[in-house]
């Protein structure tokens, strides 16, 4: 019996995240034994050059000697106390600076930040109901496994089962990077809505950037109408800049949810925000949440070295944001040159390449059009060329400091082969 057979007869699906099933590329997974730099390794010993990076946490590659040698002096200090440590508050310190955030409060997962983050933004505001925009992912908390339908905001259904409608009639469903959806959800429900959050950059359809001036706008809306605005920063946090992406926006949130780099590869989430916001947290206010892992002080050191390395090194966000643009023109020649239907996204380092036929790619009506058969195909032609990418067409590429211009390169003419083979 193979991997995959044994899996399946213990785990649901054979794998503990969906996406790690191959469903979408119609293959079985690849269970990967190790990994080194910008390569990973099966358990059959094949090599592959990595743009997944485990889905972005890997900013400096895979074990990187001077965090694997840290490590393991921390493995002799001890796990987990359940007892508050100096390092959570090192940690604290290090990410509020980074964002410009007064408080911060670390949890487990991008899941249970989000969550987290949006109970606090109601026990604040005294009210119930949160907008979300179609096609960011929050986590799978039941609030935010929706979806709107009929193009209306009031007709909402969950997007999993096991998700009671109760759960789900607070949450109204946007449309990315359209004001006017936001403004007649206020108008529908004033002095309703607790919090927005949103992804700026959203990285789970694809890598679709917010627009500055919807930022803008949803900023002074959210402000005039009392609404806690919510960045959703688990992928971007510490990926495209040193700290938060609204210094980039020149826009500040009320909260901000945080997770992967912070960790240095082990679980991790944090949000962060407003001191008053943040006050109303127990044990000092009434919203209650709690972990016993949270803080968890290996996951704190490693996230602590891994931040020092990228506040000293910022050359690194310049070299990651110059490969980003190396690959946008790389994959939108080949897309030409190949006669291939398709189009590229990018957001400095974050890169996505879509098959299918768009006018633009600003919202989730706009990805729909993707073809996901022929990303399918083009998956199997690159992982046939020792290149792994992502199981799925909705993510996005992500590159570490342990990428060269040479595997860049690389990626860039293996895909224009994969192209070519696929018609």
């Amino acid at each position: 019996m193979n991997l995959i057979e044994r899996a399946k007869q213990r785990i649901p699906g054979g794998v503990n995240s969906p996406v790690r099933a191959f469903g979408s590329v119609d293959m079985d997974p690849v269970f990967i034994r190790s990994g080194r730099g910008a390569y990973v390794y099966d358990e059959s010993g094949n090599e592959y050059l990595d743009f997944i990076g485990s889905w972005g946490p890997m900013i400096l590659g895979h074990g990187k000697e001077e965090l694997i040698q840290n490590a393991q002096e921390y493995l002799q200090e001890g796990l987990t106390f359940g007892l508050p440590t100096a390092i959570e508050v090192e940690m604290a310190e290090l990410v509020t600076e980074a964002t410009r955030t007064d408080m911060v409060r670390m949890v487990n997962s991008g899941t249970e930040a989000a969550m987290s983050a949006i109970r606090l933004a109601r026990g604040f505001t005294g009210r119930e109901k949160i907008i979300k925009f179609e096609g960011c992912y929050h986590g799978h908390s039941d609030s935010l496994l929706v979806k709107s339908g009929s193009g209306t905001l009031t007709f909402r259904k969950p997007t999993s089962s096991g998700v009671p409608y109760d759960t789900i009639k607070h949450t109204i469903v946007c449309e990315y990077n359209n004001i006017e959806s936001v403004k007649e959800a206020v108008r529908q429900f004033p002095d309703d809505i607790a919090c927005v959050i949103l992804e700026p950059i959203a990285g789970n359809m694809g890598v679709v950037p917010s627009e500055l001036a919807f930022i803008q706008e949803l900023r002074a809306l959210t402000e005039k109408e009392g609404i806690i605005l919510i960045f959703d920063e688990v992928i971007t946090g510490f990926r495209t800049v040193y700290g938060s992406i609204s210094s980039l926006f020149g826009v500040q949130a009320d909260l901000y949810c945080f997770g992967k780099i912070i960790g240095g590869g082990l679980p991790v989430g944090a949000f962060a925000g407003k001191r008053e916001i943040m006050e109303h947290l127990s044990p000092v206010g009434g919203v209650y949440q709690a972990g016993t892992l949270s803080g968890n002080p290996l996951a704190m050191k490693m996230g602590r070295d891994t931040l020092h390395i990228l506040r000293d090194n910022p050359a690194i966000y310049d070299k990651l944001a110059e490969y980003g643009a190396m690959l946008e023109e790389g994959f939108t020649s080949n897309l030409k040159e190949t006669n291939t239907p398709g189009a590229v996204t990018r957001f400095r380092s974050m890169v996505c390449l879509f098959f299918g036929e768009f006018d633009t790619i600003r919202s989730f009506e706009d990805v729909k059009h993707a073809d996901t058969d022929t990303y399918a195909r083009y998956f199997k032609e690159m992982i046939g060329m020792g290149i792994i990418l992502a199981p799925a067409q909705f993510e996005a590429i992500f590159l570490s400091d342990a990428h060269t211009k040479e595997n860049i390169e690389y990626l860039i003419a293996s895909s224009k082969k994969a192209m070519l083979a696929i018609k």
